[in-house]
């Protein structure tokens, strides 16, 4: 069984993992606690929270999806081949914008038109 592991980010911080070939897990990474869509969009949803957190002012929630054959610990360092995909505002987010917004899916190929 994998887990899917939701980790909140800026696009900053993921060109930096991206250019090391991994993502780093911190504090704020968020596990589906079941493997059904409604609880995979919750973790999704509070990683987007943790995402935008992160941000200093306007900007764009990133969350990259990594599944793994156990729950990650901070420090952890995961390959890029283990990310599925990344979910994140498709343009910058005005002060005060709706927190539930959706975000867009971006496989993994297209990290870097992305950033």
């Amino acid at each position: 069984m994998t887990i899917r592991a939701y980790l909140p980010t800026t696009l900053a911080l993921l060109a930096e993992q991206h250019a090391e070939g991994h993502v780093v897990v911190t504090d704020d990474v968020v596990i589906a606690t079941e493997d059904d869509e409604e609880s995979e969009y919750d973790a999704l949803m509070t990683a987007a929270d943790a995402s935008a957190a992160l941000l200093p002012g306007p900007g764009r929630r990133v969350v990259v999806v990594a599944e793994l054959d156990k729950a990650p610990e901070p420090g952890w360092t995961i390959p890029l081949k283990r990310v599925v995909a990344v979910h994140a505002d498709t343009e910058d987010r005005p002060a005060g914008a709706d927190p539930d917004d959706d975000l867009g899916w971006f496989a993994t190929q297209e990290i870097p038109f992305l950033l």
